[in-house]
This record gives C-alpha cells, sequence and structure tokens, in this order.
C-alpha cells in the first residue's frame, strides 16, 4: 500500500494558495482514479482505492503544514504503511512554476512540512516531489507569498504542471525512484558515494617487543 501526501493548508480560503498544489495534485488523482477523498480520521481527510491495480491512501492533513507530521504518522502507523511506500507532494518557490524534481533520501530542499514528516516519522526515507511554483517578488516576504493565488496566466501553465506531476506519481507507484529521478530529474539520479573504510595494517613483529 502506497500513501500519497499532498502538502497544503485546509480551507476554501487557501484552495487556489500556491502552497496548495500539493491538495490540487491529490484532487485531481481523487478525479481521475475515482477515489473519494472525504474520508475523516484524526486530523486528516483521506481516500482509499486503487492506482494501477496498487492499493492507494490518498491524504490531505488538516494541521496546516507546519505539523503535517502528525497526520502523516497517524494515518501510516494506522494503516501500517512503511516509510519508504510514502510519497510527499510539496510545493517548491527555489523553482520556477513548471519545473518539477524526485528526491529521496539526499534532498537540498528546506520545508517545514518535509521537517515535521522526518521528525514524526523518525526518517528521511520517503519520495518527496518537489514542484516548483516561482520564487517571490522583490519586497514580497515567503510567508505572503506562499499564500497569494496563482494568477490568471500562471493558470494556465498550472493544469500541465499537475498533470505531470500525476504522472510522476503513477510511475512512483511502480517504479524504483531511481529509475523516476533518471525521467524527470534535470541532473538524473544522484549517485551516492559509497562509504570506504580506510584498512590499518597492524606490525605485529612491534608488539611483541
Amino acid at each position: 500500500m502506497k500513501l500519497i501526501v499532498g502538502f497544503g493548508n485546509p480551507g476554501e480560503k487557501f484552495a487556489n494558495n500556491r502552497q496548495n498544489i500539493g491538495f490540487k495534485v491529490i484532487d485531481i488523482l481523487g478525479n481521475n482514479e475515482n477515489i473519494d477523498v472525504r474520508i475523516k480520521k484524526k486530523k486528516s481527510v483521506i481516500g482509499r482505492g486503487k492506482i494501477m491495480s496498487t492499493d492507494v491512501v490518498l491524504l490531505k492533513p488538516q494541521t496546516f503544514v507546519t505539523l503535517i507530521g502528525e497526520s502523516v504518522l497517524y494515518i501510516a502507523s494506522f494503516l501500517r504503511i512503511n516509510v519508504k511506500d510514502i510519497i510527499c507532494i510539496v510545493e517548491d518557490s527555489t523553482m520556477e512554476l513548471g519545473e518539477l524534481r524526485v528526491d529521496y533520501v539526499l534532498t537540498s530542499l528546506t520545508h517545514e512540512g518535509v521537517k515535521s514528516m522526518e521528525k514524526a516519522l523518525k526518517s528521511d526515507r520517503f519520495a518527496k516531489i518537489r514542484v516548483g511554483i516561482g520564487t517571490p517578488p522583490k519586497g514580497i516576504t515567503m510567508e505572503k507569498y506562499l499564500l497569494q493565488d496563482f494568477t490568471v496566466d500562471e493558470n494556465l501553465i498550472l493544469i500541465d504542471v499537475l498533470n505531470k506531476t500525476e504522472e510522476v506519481v503513477k510511475m512512483l507507484i511502480k517504479h524504483p525512484i531511481e529509475e523516476v529521478q533518471e525521467k524527470y530529474n534535470p541532473d538524473g539520479a544522484p549517485k551516492i558515494r559509497k562509504r570506504t573504510v580506510k584498512t590499518v595494517r597492524i606490525d605485529h613483529r612491534k608488539s611483541k617487543k
């Protein structure tokens, strides 16, 4: 079973905010896969169903972004879902709208929601789909920018962005994350350097003296 978590803030007034792009992806997945995301659990709204014959849970946390880990931990524990089977969809203000990348253990992303998940799950071994939302213009604080709605022009691009993110989620359900990274990340899957162990030679002749 896969747990797919969309980042966002609960409430109609936040619906089209930049920070709610994760919720938008969950809504698209729910609509296209006939999964009704309306079941209320502790600090969560979820929907259960299948995507490409795989059991999935779609989750929209109801805790606000900085406390997302609470709802994720509850649902993952309740349904006995492993950390490695969790996929989160998060906005990224360091990338332009339309850009996308997939991270796993190695990530340069700094995000309060991701930190909350790592703390609650006591692990960072879950997939992170980073969706670019553009960077704030000069004079606009990050907090204000994230709570702004997408512009009319951006909404035209947003449809393609959401569809592309949906494709990434589906690929992650069936394929190894490195394969997904090779396809969608500009620099491919990160090459993780294996730790080398230094060999120490002991001169036994000296120890006998």
